[in-house]
């Protein structure tokens, strides 16, 4: 199959960046969308071009390294990661925009990469246990209820690849930050900085400058892990019940 991409090319993050066009021929439609652009990059630097620059890591959809709006759809038109997102799912002659995530908190380092180190900046907030829990002990003698197992490791999932931001119309991060605090507080460990945790990461997040979550949904919809947006309503009955309790 052949194809036209219009790429974001932005040298760097203190220029202006603009949609550049270019033909990609012969894809086989077993490509992943980053193999393709690996071949379109091979053609860059063949004719003397830059190539252009996104993010990768595994290429397994785990590490949530790589994230790129896919004809104005985060990640694309599968609910899936950018690497597990294959050609097939684009036909022959397609013309493809490719742009960087698009929100404040995420500025644009080049072309298709940008900075998320503020959700790095979130888990620091409190998003660990700290509060000392002894040695291990042994298997099954502090029981959790399965349904909050469950819900648990439904939020550990979350692979904080930043899809959310992306696809919210605010630029909010709040399924992020909602799925980071859920998955320790409701585990019994979290117990001891539930209040703490829930208060210091959502101000981090303010900070941060994410907008505001309005239920909107767009993130769910994007998220290739499927996190739900029960999640955000978890986080606010953490964060009042923090704030009620003046504990934190």
């Amino acid at each position: 199959m052949n194809i036209t991409v219009r790429v974001w090319r932005q040298k760097n993050a203190e220029t202006k960046g603009k949609m550049v066009t270019y033909g990609v021929e012969d894809v086989s439609e077993d490509m992943s969308f980053l193999e393709m652009l690996d071949v379109l990059n091979e053609q860059l630097t063949l004719t003397g071009d830059d190539p252009i620059a996104f993010d990768h890591d595994c290429r397994e959809g785990i590490c949530g390294a790589c994230g790129v709006v896919i004809n104005g759809i985060a990640h694309g038109p599968e609910v899936t990661t950018t690497c597990q997102l294959h050609m097939r799912s684009f036909s022959d002659g397609a013309v493809i925009d490719i742009e960087p995530w698009r929100a404040g908190a995420f500025p644009v380092v080049k072309d298709l990469v940008v900075d998320r180190s503020a959700f790095d900046r979130i888990i620091q907030a409190g998003g660990y246990v700290s509060a000392p829990t002894g040695s291990a002990v042994d298997a099954n003698s502090t029981p959790v209820p399965k349904e909050d197992a469950d819900h648990a490791f439904e939020s550990a999932t979350c692979i904080g690849c930043g899809a959310c931001v992306a696809a919210c119309p605010n630029g909010s991060g709040m399924l992020f930050t909602a799925a980071k605090i859920t998955h320790l507080g409701l585990l019994p460990q979290g117990q001891p900085e539930r209040d703490s945790r829930v208060i210091d990461m959502v101000n981090q997040h303010d900070h941060e400058g994410f907008g505001g979550c309005t239920n909107i949904g767009e993130c769910t919809a994007a998220c290739p892990k499927e996190i739900p947006l029960s999640n955000i309503a978890q986080l606010n009955r953490d964060l009042l019940g923090a704030l009620a309790s003046g504990k934190a």
